[in-house]
């Protein structure tokens, strides 16, 4: 057995309450290959996605939360986003801000957005998280200057969520001072990979990894609920993660955008959701996990609850209110401010990592 546990750590003694009860076979199987630090199977995260609310599943997530506390700890890291561009030059079937649909569209100048960089600095955030569509008008030379500006200014880490760029790209970014870049794989089903953003999966594939042997702390992730999807697929998703090096997940469900080929088709399922945090904690514990604005659309109680399900992240939104409203990836996206998030997880004795506190008159 490897020693990631020790018998005094809370993820050994959740394991011993679950190996000694009468819960299903399914989940002390899962128990068992966690203190063993093994992947679990394909089915066991098939029957752990499947959990509806009752017993077993409050225990997968009391056993996720063990699992953070032993390899992460339970402070929320607070990161704040800059979705500085809301042009895309890609149009998958269920994004608001596709090529096709018909928005205002708006760039952010290279001062505007080391400027708001600043800002979110000074309310303590850990990390800068720059967002946008896949806007050819940042050139790589754009791109990198607006890195080094803000590393100079601010000393945070930069987070790269720009959507498919070259491998020489990436080292530039990754020497200007980028540490982490996002690019979720959405689906490892490849025929629904094709069928909402076109015919290039062998590419984000490849993306992704080499995002990983470059040394960044990569991000990957899926959309839950897309059409055609399975249980079966969502698991085969956690373990293209744990086994590509993905270091950080960003996993929300399906929220459907006006305008767009998929905008009457249901909403993904907010309890897989939850439950995919968890499985994704067992299965990558040293995983940086963000509860989901996506998720928060939904509800926002939703959002905080997945902290009892393995997450340890939440991202504030610091784009200004001039362009924040034409960001519409989806409908109805909730708008995750820093204060109210602040007074929110300290009202649920959260320990969070910004250093400013939330002002009781906000």
């Amino acid at each position: 057995m490897l020693e990631r546990y020790s018998q005094d750590s809370l993820t050994f003694k959740k394991v011993e309450e679950i190996l000694n009860s009468n819960l299903p076979d399914n989940l002390k199987s899962a128990a068992s290959k966690v203190i063993e630090d093994r992947p679990l199977s394909r089915e066991e995260i098939v029957y752990l996605l499947g959990l509806k609310d009752s017993v077993e599943r409050k225990y997968l997530f009391d056993l996720a939360s063990c699992v953070r506390h032993d390899n992460v700890g339970d402070t929320i890291f607070i990161k704040g986003i800059i979705e500085f561009s809301n042009y895309c030059k890609r149009d998958c079937l269920y994004c608001g801000i596709r090529s096709s649909n018909k928005v205002p569209r708006y760039r952010m100048k290279e001062d505007e957005i080391v400027k708001t960089a600043i800002e979110a600095a000074n309310y303590g955030v850990d990390t800068i998280i720059l967002q946008s569509g896949e806007d050819p008008f940042y050139t790589t030379e754009i791109i990198e200057r607006i890195i080094k500006k803000i590393r100079e200014t601010t000393h945070r880490a930069v987070s790269l969520s720009i959507g498919e760029r070259e491998p020489e790209e990436f080292e530039i970014f990754k020497k200007a001072g980028a540490s982490k870049y996002l690019l979720k794989q959405e689906t490892v089903n490849k025929k629904i990979f094709e069928m909402v953003h076109g015919d290039d999966y062998e590419r984000r594939i490849f993306l992704i990894k080499t995002l990983v042997s470059l040394k960044y702390i990569t991000g990957g992730g899926d959309i839950i609920g897309l059409p055609g999807q399975t249980l079966e697929d969502i698991a085969d998703d956690i373990i293209f993660m744990r086994e590509a090096g993905i270091k950080m997940a960003g996993i929300g469900p399906f929220i459907p955008a006006r305008g767009t080929p998929l905008e009457n088709y249901p909403t993904g399922s907010a309890e897989i959701t939850l439950n995919a945090y968890a499985c994704t904690r067992l299965m990558i514990p040293l995983i940086q996990l963000p509860t989901t604005t996506a998720l928060g659309t939904i509800d926002k109680n939703l959002q905080y609850k997945a902290f009892d399900a393995g997450c340890n992240v939440i991202m504030v939104n610091f784009t200004p209110d001039t362009y924040r409203s034409n960001y519409r990836i989806y409908d109805n996206k909730r708008k995750v401010e820093f204060y109210e998030t602040v007074r929110d997880l300290s009202k649920m004795n959260r320990r969070l990592t910004a250093l400013v506190k939330a002002r009781s008159s906000s």
